[in-house]
């Protein structure tokens, strides 16, 4: 999501293991980053992104916004890093250390092959931007859509939004969740979480209202579960705000929230990192200087061990 959010479509990465013959683990950085129109839109070169994917120590990256003045920035941004990419349409790809061997039906999803023989399929798509609801209740004029104070409104234009997206997304995901594969979700939701806007955030003010967000509700429902939310479990001690670095938090004309996200059918207990890539040690775990785009990045480290 972006203050121009007027080429934005929601973007979202889903990684899934295949299983193994015998017991191994691997470790695997997955990265979520929206490079805001290619990631140059701010002034900043291309090799500004690729430090910080690299300073996230990422193995596979979903990105979502690859394109610029000079086309898609992902066979760029791949080609620097001399990576594997796939150009999956809507101004979304995947980037992976590792080769990229096959993809979904849809193109929602890659297949990409880690160094143990392990396959994963890498999803990636982008949820559209408006209504986007804390700017519908802070009354910040965004697209022709009314202000809303109720959940229920809230999670109605959620709905209205994004819900198609999700839904199809999810009849891919399923599948793969259904044959026993171990998945990874990352992407711009352009929605916050139903973790973060609880009864107790709204109590101390810090939302409006609790609000069971639609998203991420129904991607936990499917079995998912919440990387940065896994070991950083308190959203008001650490929000992990994603949107947005270009405006101060104090900004009336605007609001931050946490609408990036890395997803996993595994335990909670197989994350060993979590951290948001970005500008300042106010803001971000890992500080890449000057931040080239208009996210935050969001990398989680999984400790994958697999058994027949």
């Amino acid at each position: 999501m972006m203050i121009t959010k007027a080429l934005c479509t929601f973007a979202l990465t889903v990684i899934c293991l295949s299983a193994l013959k015998a017991e191994d683990t691997t470790l695997l950085r997955v990265m979520t980053l929206n490079l805001y129109h290619g990631g140059t839109r701010l002034g900043q070169p291309l090799s500004q992104t690729v430090k910080a994917i690299q300073a996230a120590k990422a193995d596979i990256v979903g990105l979502q916004e690859t394109e610029n003045q000079s086309g898609d920035s992902s066979v760029q941004l791949a080609k620097m890093l001399k990576w594997h990419h796939f150009v999956q349409g809507g101004r979304t790809s995947v980037i992976s250390r590792y080769p990229i061997v096959g993809h979904t039906p849809n193109k929602w999803g890659v297949h990409i092959k880690l160094p143990t023989g392990i396959v994963v399929h890498a999803y990636n798509v982008h949820f559209h931007y408006v209504p986007y609801q804390p700017y519908q209740f802070a009354r910040i004029p965004y697209g022709d859509f009314p202000f809303i104070t109720t959940e229920k409104e809230a999670v109605h234009w959620a709905n209205e939004a994004r819900g198609a997206q999700v839904s199809r997304m999810l009849s891919e995901l399923k599948v793969s969740l259904n044959s026993g594969e171990v998945c990874f979700l990352t992407g711009d939701f352009n929605e916050p979480s139903h973790q973060d806007w609880t009864e107790r955030a709204a109590d101390l003010g810090r939302i409006p209202m609790k609000v069971s967000y639609p998203t991420t509700r129904r991607i936990t429902e499917a079995g998912m579960k919440d990387g940065f939310r896994a070991i950083r479990k308190d959203p008001l001690k650490e929000p992990g705000w994603t949107w947005t670095p270009t405006t101060k938090s104090t900004d009336p004309a605007d609001r931050h929230d946490r609408i990036d996200y890395v997803f996993s059918s595994l335990p909670d207990s197989s994350v060993k990192q979590a951290a948001v890539v970005g500008e300042s040690k106010a803001n971000a775990h890992v500080i890449v200087s000057p931040w080239p785009t208009d996210h935050r990045g969001v990398v989680v480290e999984y400790q994958v061990i697999l058994t027949p």
